[in-house]
């Protein structure tokens, strides 16, 4: 399992796609990260299971909490 992963997406505010870069390596985490096309912050929630499967959740700001 390599360390650091590309995902796919779309963000929560424009709909376009974006490509973000996940550290598998630091675990589950939450963070904002702002959209690479419109520039609104993204609520971004990864979860890393022991097997190294992950999961990946984007919400815009009114959505998050």
């Amino acid at each position: 399992m390599e360390a650091l992963q590309e995902y796919e997406a779309s963000c929560p505010y424009c709909g376009e796609p974006i490509t973000l870069l996940m550290d598998l390596s630091a675990g589950s985490q939450s963070y904002i990260e702002d959209c690479q096309v419109c520039c609104r912050p993204i609520s971004i929630s990864m979860a890393v299971e022991p097997d190294g499967t992950f999961s990946v959740s984007l919400r815009d700001e009114d959505s998050a909490g």
